[in-house]
């Protein structure tokens, strides 16, 4: 399973947020570039990178400017995400040097806009689906869709997409471990390879997720246990090393 740290950023610097809320907000020490380049040293082999003040419509290219620095900084391929909403958003952050993008509220409000950026650039497109009690939230997770999770995934199948990244809301940034059985329900319905997030605060966390990986869940994001010292990123892929193999067994097969 692929261990990948987040930086989010407000304003250029490196943040982390509580259930998503843009009032809960704690700024962290460092340099992002700095705190990237670190993540690569110790072994990591993505990054992701959050846009906020994007997700929240905030205009500012500070950011951007962050994430340019970043991709020069790195070798390791930066994963994109926050305020993607046209095809032009997208096109710039690849001419940043971003490898993968990450598309939310465009994947819910413009369909045929995502089948066009997956058509030009196929795996490279992602998509986001953050959820809140099943049901899709958008726009930084400020407004409620109609559609579930589950909904959507089947969905953006059509479109061609291969990747989730999948978020519930209300565990991230709480350390209070993902939700394993929504999870796995998003990739085995999908059929696509899902990336978790939302909730790692423990190692037994990674264990647990990696229990997964027969479903496609084959990565993690992993932002507030890393800074706030719950274990360090050696520790993680020592443990992704360790449970590489192990099965989960569907009892509803």
């Amino acid at each position: 399973m692929l261990i990948i740290p987040a930086i989010d950023l407000r304003n250029g610097a490196c943040v982390r947020l509580t259930q998503g809320r843009r009032d809960h907000l704690k700024v962290y020490d460092g340099d992002p570039v700095q705190i990237a380049a670190g993540f690569q040293e110790q072994g990591a082999q993505m990054l992701h990178v959050v846009d906020l003040d994007g997700a929240f419509s905030d205009p500012n290219s500070r950011n951007r400017q962050v994430v340019r620095q970043i991709v020069r900084r790195v070798t390791i391929p930066v994963q994109f995400g926050g305020g993607l909403r046209s095809l032009s958003d997208v096109e710039e952050v690849f001419a940043l040097g971003v490898e993968r993008v990450v598309i939310g509220t465009l994947a819910v409000e413009s369909p045929q806009v995502l089948e066009t950026l997956v058509k030009s650039f196929g795996s490279r497109v992602c998509v986001g689906i953050d959820a809140d009690a099943g049901q899709v939230v958008t726009r930084g997770w400020e407004k409620r869709e109609t559609i579930s999770a589950l909904e959507l995934a089947r969905r953006i199948v059509a479109a061609g997409v291969e990747r989730i990244v999948y978020t519930d809301v209300a565990r991230d940034g709480m350390l209070t471990g993902v939700d394993l059985e929504q999870t796995r329900l998003i990739a085995r319905e999908s059929g696509l390879n899902v990336t978790a997030s939302g909730g790692v605060g423990s190692l037994e966390d990674l264990r647990a997720l990696s229990q997964l990986s027969n479903y496609g869940v084959d990565s993690v994001i992993i932002g507030k246990a890393l800074y706030e010292g719950h274990f360090s990123l050696s520790e993680a892929l020592e443990i992704t090393r360790k449970t590489e193999g192990n099965v989960l067994v569907d009892e509803a097969s």
